[in-house]
């Protein structure tokens, strides 16, 4: 911080990265929380020698800044204060004849940063220094495994504790959209353990939760669940009634990821065009941007925090908000880019089945929302949580509250072999896995089941749906016209 810069800051009241403290004579006694506040946050500037008249400053010097200074180090030092040692920088202001010293405190890679004991952890809060609460202090300490857990391994587990539903599902998405995916022919067994969901017949957590059975899911990580509300207004306040959706709880992270993206398709552009396989949703579409941030959430969220993730969708945006911060400098979020999951076994499970951009490029893509819709695209954070909000124009369908039986609507001049969008999406996910039942797309959909019923009889009945086998044992082929 030049002189000039730090006299530009004395024009303002203080910042949340800036602190000015009088200490005409001695260190003040409650420097020791700011430093803890500035340490557990984004660091910032501790001003000697400036005081605070209303909401104006004024230079009032220090007396002895050689002493003030030593002390200032000897005690970050002796590690007597402070629960780990923290780099600090200092640098000395002649402004009106008088002696002004700042100390850089930067934001330390170890949290939490506390002054004698763990009750006087301190952050950074607008311009003030307050206490963390347990929450805080606890996800600081899971900060410290950042990018690790998810490989970790389970004791006393196998591939059994495995959603076979699950994993076959996830298996053909693959095999049908990654055909030269290595391990596409391996083994149950060998995939696991090829993949990272299993390590020496253990299960890693990353494994557990995108593939788990429920119970065995929960058992293991206790506050698992992820939440989709679709609420009619701007605010929970305002909206009546509170919601006109809430999806089910599901099996793994693989359930709720299918279920979730099937029903954000109602709520954005998300054109299907045609290819060699046959339809595939848009690489270009709002779906695409938004699927992005979905799986940002399902990835990056801390699953060991009391808090669970959640979508929410308003008339005007739309939000993933998730356990658990970004470990990267938001200020800087569209001009870098950025590969830091926190749970790295999820992110490259998402990736070998292409729902997932190479490292560093998924912001890009949920910055696309920008240029297909003029609307913004915010990120928030603090040390609980993490928030990505896709605002949406005030015009259009998309405002309108989406039933949860959603009707057909069929476009004009459509060719005879080409399904409606609805019918078009089932092909999709009956490619992906032959083996699911009516019942299972009725879930999938949320809708009811005499909906779906009707949906394969017509798709039956255009020659683009052929049952193989009995109703139970048996599977469907997708025909390519």
């Amino acid at each position: 911080m030049t002189k000039n810069e730090l006299l530009e800051k004395l024009k303002d009241i203080e910042w949340d990265d800036f602190e000015v403290k009088e200490a005409a004579a001695e260190l003040p006694k409650n420097i020791w929380e700011t430093v803890s506040a500035f340490s557990n946050t984004s660091g910032g500037w501790i001003v000697l020698g400036v005081k605070q008249v209303g909401k104006k400053f004024e230079i009032s010097g220090v007396k002895n800044g050689e002493k003030i200074e030593s002390d200032f180090f000897n005690v970050l030092n002796a590690k007597q204060k402070l629960n780990h040692q923290i780099s600090v920088s200092a640098k000395k202001y002649k402004i009106q004849e008088k002696l002004v010293i700042a100390f850089f405190v930067p934001s330390s890679l170890i949290k939490p940063i506390y002054v004698n004991s763990l009750q006087n952890t301190f952050l950074r809060s607008g311009s003030g220094d307050r206490r963390a609460s347990e929450i805080e202090i606890n996800a600081m300490f899971r900060d410290q495994a950042f990018g690790t857990k998810s490989e970790q391994v389970i004791d006393g587990s196998s591939i059994k504790m495995l959603n076979q539903h699950s994993l076959r599902a996830y298996r053909n998405r693959i095999a049908n959209v990654n055909p030269s995916f290595p391990y596409n022919e391996l083994s149950t067994k060998d995939f696991c353990e090829k993949t990272g969901i299993t390590r020496k017949g253990l299960l890693t957590y990353g494994g557990l939760l995108m593939l788990g059975k429920r119970d065995e899911v929960q058992l293991h990580i206790s506050n698992f669940w992820i939440d989709m509300l679709e609420i009619p207004g701007i605010s929970l306040g305002e909206a009546e009634p509170r919601y006109t959706f809430r999806m089910p709880e599901q099996e793994n992270i693989w359930e709720y990821y299918n279920v979730l993206i099937q029903r954000l398709r109602l709520h954005v552009d998300a054109p299907f065009t045609a290819g060699p396989n046959g339809f595939a949703p848009d690489d270009n579409s709002e779906l695409y941007a938004l699927r992005e941030g979905l799986v940002n959430m399902l990835a990056h969220a801390d699953y060991f925090s009391p808090m669970h993730s959640t979508v929410r969708v308003f008339t005007n945006r739309i939000e993933f908000q998730n356990a658990g911060r970004f470990m990267f400098d938001l200020s800087d979020i569209k001009k870098q880019m950025h590969s830091m999951p926190r749970n790295p076994e999820l992110i490259k499970l998402f990736r070998f089945a292409k729902l997932s951009e190479n490292a560093g490029y998924g912001i890009d893509k949920m910055l696309t929302w920008e240029k297909l819709t003029q609307n913004s695209v915010e990120f928030t954070s603090d040390l609980v949580c993490s928030t990505v909000t896709y605002f949406r124009g005030t015009s259009a369908s998309k405002q309108k509250n989406v039933p949860e039986n959603v009707p057909e609507n069929v476009p004009e001049n459509v060719p005879e072999n080409v399904p409606e969008k609805p019918k078009r999406e089932i092909l999709e996910l009956l490619k992906d896995n032959p083996y699911m039942t009516m019942s299972d797309l009725a879930k999938r959909y949320v809708v009811d089941i005499k909906t779906i019923k009707r949906d394969i009889e017509s798709l039956k009945q255009r020659g683009l749906l052929i049952r193989i086998g009995p109703d139970k044992g048996g599977y469907w082929r997708v025909v390519e016209k």
